[in-house]
């Protein structure tokens, strides 16, 4: 019997390779960079399952261009470059990892905070140029220490950036449709507020909501606005919760007083209107921070959040509903 074909659009640890190749045929990316559409498509044609990552985008043209997938196990949590929709037309299954990208996202969001408010970057640029001779009155910046830390949306990755925020003896206050429990609220003694009050009062805002239609651009220029002066913005979500150019203004007006980002809306690929290039107004301002979307990019955390989609994509072929599906398809699952 031919083993089911499988595509891994992007490069994996061999111990994603070694789980699956007994069980499979597979069609690997060696590269760090994706196939361009064309490749990528020639392979899904023949393809009984795919391991999909962030820079791909599946629609239902591209459906129809795969006849023969069953599953598409997506190796990260957050989904909007996806049509769930119309894979469950299509009858294919779609997986997700929900869980293992809380911590090591919570953590960059912090070192963010950190490199951000310290002015790392100027400060590391500065001794690159030979401008350091010892210590001067320069760089002063916001510590986390005694900040107030606004965090929007209270799911696991805003409880586990509160959870260690603690440490920083900081004032944390969030805004979140679900209020959380009284004993959800004291382990990070966290206080609920309105979404105005939390930028009124924030020395740190930190948005941490999923990408939808209700929060794309949430952090306006209205949002900016209404921040107190001097604050600082930090996005690793997602990048089209952020206006960028709002946010470029925002620090050429000297009202922001720093933004540091993981993410961008370049990276937005549903988006028909998304820019092809980050605002350079921020590339540019000494005040920005930025990390190429490392949320996730602890090696053993990588490591384990492909080995789980691998796991999703044996439990579709051998004919059980995977443990990751977000989508009820049980019609092209193998008997």
């Amino acid at each position: 019997m031919n083993k089911p074909r499988v595509l891994i659009t992007h490069w994996v640890h061999d111990s994603v390779v070694g789980k699956l190749s007994p069980h499979c045929e597979l069609i690997l990316n060696p590269e760090m960079e994706p196939f361009d559409r064309e490749t990528l498509l020639a392979h899904a044609r023949e393809a009984d399952a795919m391991m999909v990552f962030m820079p791909d985008s599946v629609d239902a043209e591209f459906l129809e261009a795969a006849p023969n997938l069953k599953i598409i196990s997506a190796a990260l949590k957050g989904y909007d470059n996806f049509d769930v929709k119309a894979c469950t037309e299509h009858d294919v299954i779609f997986t997700i990892v929900p869980d293992r990208l809380t911590v090591p996202t919570a953590e960059l969001t912090i070192g963010l905070m950190l490199a951000t408010g310290r002015r790392m970057a100027e400060g590391d640029a500065a001794i690159r140029r030979g401008d350091f001779q010892g210590w001067r009155a320069r760089f002063y910046g916001t510590g986390l220490a005694g900040s107030t830390v606004g965090i929007i949306g209270m799911g696991q990755v805003g409880r586990a950036i509160a959870k260690r925020l603690q440490a920083f003896d900081c004032r944390i206050l969030y805004s979140d449709p679900q209020v959380m429990q009284v004993e959800q609220d004291s382990p990070w003694d966290a206080s609920a507020v309105t979404l105005e009050r939390l930028l009124a009062e924030s020395d740190f805002v930190v948005p941490m909501v999923p990408m939808n239609a209700t929060t794309l651009h949430l952090i306006d220029r209205s949002a900016l606005a209404a921040m107190k002066p001097g604050a600082i913005l930090v996005n690793a979500c997602r990048g089209s919760v952020v206006d960028e150019n709002a946010v470029a203004d925002a620090l050429e007006s000297g009202h922001l007083g720093g933004y540091g980002a993981d993410v961008f809306e370049l990276e937005e690929w549903h988006r028909g209107d998304r820019p092809a290039h980050i605002n350079p107004r921020l590339l540019s301002h000494p005040r920005t921070f930025f990390t190429p979307h490392l949320g996730s990019a602890v090696d053993r955390v990588r490591r384990e959040i492909a080995l789980e989609a691998a796991d999703n994509i044996l439990q579709a072929l051998r004919g059980e509903v995977p443990k990751g599906a977000i989508n009820d398809v049980r019609r092209r699952l193998p008997t």
